[in-house]
């Protein structure tokens, strides 16, 4: 199996590429791991791990030249995708915070900016960033979910506002705002949240996703 992680420059993918050694070595012993913006590589990739911190227009700029045509080329010809932060929203059409900049448009719908309304205790707006930990609630039961409910990491201040509801796999409240957490569709995955900054709770879903392919490839 390889997987290339996304390195675009923003975003730190130095900790990423930690995590998917974590959790590949018992998902997905054997897998070789490439941190890469090179098209080619991207192109041969059987995995695609998107992550990505900052700015949305900052992200849809270094896309430019070449990677989102490869991106959304592999992901068209059914590449499994993994985006993390950014790596979520870029899979959307188009975002508040860059108006102008292209998503992936793999997803239909928005990037909004989060409205988490006033602190009763404070008295003031609630804080942006929304930073730290915060738990993800399932939208629908399942037996085996993909991304359990648990608290995990967060720092963003936008996020995903689907236009289809079925491909929300987790919602998150913040203040007075719930918003997307994590999204599927397919073979299409994205999370708000950090796995590697999540501990336990963030290693057990890069784990559920590689044993799923793993487990697929098997059948086949």
């Amino acid at each position: 199996m390889r997987i290339v992680a996304l390195a675009t420059g923003v975003g730190n993918v130095r900790s990423v590429l930690r995590a998917l050694e974590r959790a590949t070595s018992s998902a997905a012993p054997g897998a070789e791991i490439t941190a890469s913006a090179d098209t080619d590589v991207v192109r041969r990739a059987d995995v695609l791990v998107v992550p990505g911190q900052g700015s949305f227009g900052a992200f849809a700029d270094a896309l430019d030249g070449g990677l989102r045509e490869a991106l959304v080329e592999r992901v068209r010809a059914g590449t499994p995708y993994l985006g993390i932060c950014l790596g979520l929203q870029i899979l959307f059409e188009a975002s508040d915070e860059a108006p102008g900049a292209r998503g992936l448009g793999l997803l239909t719908g928005r990037v909004r900016r989060l409205a988490p309304g006033d602190d009763p205790i404070l008295g003031r707006p609630r804080a942006l960033p929304h930073m730290g930990w915060n738990r993800a609630e399932l939208t629908a039961p399942a037996a085996a979910p993909l991304v359990a409910p648990a608290h995990y990491y967060f720092a963003h201040t936008y996020a995903a506002a689907p236009n289809d509801p079925d491909v929300v796999l987790t919602t998150t409240s913040y203040g007075d705002d719930v918003f997307a957490s994590a999204v599927q569709k397919d073979h299409v995955v994205g999370v708000q949240f950090h796995p590697e900054k999540s501990q336990r709770a963030g290693l057990s879903v890069l784990e559920r996703f590689f044993s799923a392919l793993s487990n697929a490839k098997e059948r086949r």
